[in-house]
Order: structure tokens, then C-alpha cells, then sequence
């Protein structure tokens, strides 16, 4: 069987992009290919360095983020939902970037298999819009405790248009998150990559 070239979408800020895998459907289900190192290296995603799965499941409305770790233990995420849908954000946190400040917003499905790359220097966060969505993260760094970071997530400098018929459900840390303008380790924007 011949190997078809993964659907990516790239976006006006330089680093996230949205893939598409190749679906098989049939009467039985569906079957696809949810990560190869050799493929997801080919469109420049550093998937030899993932280190670690994470799995999360929510109910509607649940908010996690706008979460990110702080140098020199920076997370790059391949994210993705099995089971449900949400809105995910990735932010632009890199200090001298054209486009700091901004973000790219996308829906993510167990129908869509869609996955979102959010390269490390973006901050993440999602919005699961119905009851037992079953998110993925696979990481390229480990999680450290010390290094984890958050901003928050209806920060009116983001102009993120969350869904205004869900009622957001937001932990006590993330609820208590500082706004972009305080956020003193952000990183770095550098053009060469």
C-alpha cells in the first residue's frame, strides 16, 4: 500500500500546525496511524524527543490552561482527542515574536482525528464542549513541577472567543493565573526556527 503524504494545515503564526492522518473507514469502525517518529520528522515535529504520554477526561466546559514550562524544561505538545471535542489554544509567549500575544484556535474531535503540534514557547489550554472527552498529549519534556506555568486563560489582552453557550469550568490554580502583561519567563523569539 502505498504511503499518502499527512494532510498538515500551517498557520499565520510560525510554529503550530494541524495535521489530518489518514482515516480508514468501514462497517467496523475506523483504523489510523496516531504517531510515526519517521513521518511527524519529515514536517519538522521533533518526535524523536517525545519523553512522555499524558491522558486527560472531562466534562463540558472543563478549561485546562493556558499551562506551559518555563525554561529550560519547556514542553513541546502533540495533542489530540480520542473520544468528545473541544477548542484547543495555542499562544504565542515568545518575547520578540511578530506575532506575540496571538493565538490560533482549533477543534479537535474523536470524529475529526485531527492533532495539534504546539511547539515549545506557546502557551496551551482547551475547552471540552461535551460530557467524556478523552484528550492525549504526548510531550517532549518531562513534567517539572517547579517549571510549570500558567496564564490566564480569559485573559482580555488574548481575545480568545471561547464558546459563550458552554459554562466554563476552571480549577482554583488556573483561575488564579496572571494575564500575559505579568508573565516574567516567557521565551524568546528566534527567527531560525
Amino acid at each position: 500500500m502505498e504511503e499518502k503524504a499527512m494532510e498538515t494545515k500551517r498557520f499565520f503564526i510560525d510554529g503550530p500546525v494541524l495535521l489530518q492522518p489518514e482515516v480508514f473507514i468501514d462497517d467496523r469502525g475506523c483504523f489510523f496511524e496516531s504517531f510515526s517518529v519517521e513521518r511527524y520528522q519529515k514536517l519538522g515535529i521533533p518526535a524523536d524527543r517525545f519523553v512522555q504520554d499524558n491522558v486527560s477526561k472531562s466534562k463540558r466546559g472543563v478549561v485546562r490552561g493556558l499551562h506551559y514550562q518555563a525554561r529550560p524544561f519547556e514542553q513541546g505538545k502533540l495533542v489530540q482527542v480520542l473520544c468528545g471535542r473541544v477548542l484547543d489554544v495555542a499562544v504565542d509567549i515568545r518575547v520578540g515574536s511578530p506575532t506575540y500575544g496571538r493565538h490560533v484556535m482549533v477543534e479537535l474531535s474523536g470524529v475529526n482525528h485531527k492533532q495539534f503540534w504546539i511547539p515549545a514557547g506557546f502557551a496551551h489550554a482547551f475547552m471540552s464542549l461535551v460530557d467524556n472527552t478523552i484528550f492525549t498529549y504526548k510531550v517532549t519534556g518531562l513534567y517539572h513541577k517547579e517549571s510549570d506555568r500558567g496564564i490566564l486563560w480569559n485573559d482580555p489582552a488574548l481575545d480568545i472567543a471561547w464558546p459563550k453557550d458552554v459554562t466554563p469550568i476552571v480549577s482554583s490554580k488556573d483561575a488564579a493565573s496572571p494575564p500575559l502583561s505579568e508573565i516574567v519567563d516567557a521565551f524568546v523569539y528566534n527567527e531560525e526556527h
